[in-house]
């Protein structure tokens, strides 16, 4: 390679994602692909057909920087009765091209060279490649896992606070691992935080899968949180139109303007006619209600078939993602027994080891429910037979 095609890269230590090889390995071996966390049916034809009607109505040029203004309306509104926070629809949410846009942004905006940025693991995987590119150095602390599942260990979360610290990453409901933030964990983070200028970013994409009667407590909910948090979310987790890539940021007007300042640079803008679409869209209301009791029945079919299984359940409190204990199975590394699950059992999934900087082996693997109840019937059938 010449000199001229050389640089230094930005992030050297990111490569091939776990998600593109699973991926890759389950087509090749022709297995249920409950890996990547997508859904195999389609979202409503209402919603195609309002996004269609906005095409054929000529809403087709740029939108406004920050979003249509119909959309930022409807999510201001459901926030409201949804959680009780009041955010301005002008100058306090901005439509983001998916959450991942939403998180890197408000990383850039927001941390320095120099920042520290606490990230509890396992963790989404664009989050520390997004700190990096900010110039910020992530600091881990580990979730806790037990018989009873997974769970944040304020303590050690508040002992790696510095005076670099500049932000909190947190992310509920919580993928990989399918829990859910109670009120003590709300009220532990805002402890750590009081008298600090720290900051908050708050991945909540899965904000409408939590199960069992139980709520989605977003930040926003919690005034003194809500003052210093990025609140990033999903249309396309929402309503099963993932490819789309359309998620909005929440968060107070001094944090969005700085938001909006990068936003208007690395994206500018998001789909107009897609926009205008779920504005329209988001005025059936049952679309959001309900989708709890819709994937909760996915799960409970899925668990039930996994007790014939030799896996041990871990808790499943919100997402679409089922962890699985394998030790009685195999005491491969996580992500050579999701390899052999693939190619010899033909059943895609995700080892949990992927979502931490340096691998951490628990014998834990991810799968997701997302899927027609034909295509889970099928990964059961095969599961089974371990």
């Amino acid at each position: 390679m010449s000199q001229l095609t050389q640089i230094t890269s930005k992030l050297p230590k990111v490569g091939t994602t776990i998600f593109t090889v699973m991926s890759a390995l389950a087509s090749e071996k022709a297995a249920v692909n409950l890996g990547q966390g997508f859904p195999d049916f389609d979202c409503d034809p209402a919603l195609i057909d309002a996004v269609s009607a906005a095409m054929k109505a000529g809403l087709n040029q740029y939108p406004p920087m920050t979003g249509v203004p119909a959309l930022r309306t409807a999510i201001a509104e459901k926030i409201k009765a949804l959680h009780g926070y009041q955010y301005d629809a002008t100058t306090e949410i901005t439509i983001t091209a998916g959450a991942t846009q939403g998180i890197l942004t408000s990383l850039l905006c927001a941390v320095h060279a120099g920042d520290e940025v606490i990230v509890i693991e396992p963790a989404y995987d664009s989050y520390v490649p997004a700190i990096e590119l900010a110039g910020g150095t992530p600091v881990f602390v580990q979730m806790q896992v037990d018989t009873q599942g997974y769970s944040v260990p304020w303590d050690k979360v508040a002992a790696a606070v510095t005076p670099k610290t500049r932000l909190i990453m947190v992310n509920t409901p919580h993928n990989p691992t399918g829990t859910i933030f109670q009120q003590a964990d709300i009220d532990a983070l805002a402890n750590i935080v009081r008298g600090t200028e720290m900051l908050i970013l708050a991945d909540e994409v899965y904000e409408h899968m939590v199960y069992d009667g139980q709520q989605h407590l977003s930040l926003c909910r919690h005034p003194e949180l809500a003052k210093r948090t990025f609140v990033n979310s999903s249309f396309g987790k929402t309503y099963h139109v993932t490819g789309w890539k359309v998620g909005f940021v929440a968060a107070p007007a001094a944090l969005m303007a700085e938001f909006r300042k990068v936003h208007q640079f690395n994206v500018f803008t998001v789909n107009t006619p897609v926009q205008h679409g779920l504005a329209e869209y988001m005025k059936h209301q049952s679309a959001y209600i309900d989708l709890p009791r819709f994937y909760q029945r996915k799960r409970d079919l899925f668990q039930n078939g996994l007790k014939n299984t030799r896996f041990k359940l871990l808790p499943s409190e919100g997402t679409y993602f089922q962890c699985v204990d394998y030790s009685a199975i195999s005491s491969l590394p996580e992500a050579e027994f999701a390899k052999w699950l693939t190619s010899e059992i033909g059943v895609a999934a995700i080892p949990v080891s992927a979502f931490y900087n340096t691998p951490r082996e628990s014998g834990i693997v991810r799968f997701c429910f997302a899927k027609k109840d034909e295509t889970l019937a099928l990964a059961l059938e095969r599961l089974a037979k371990i």
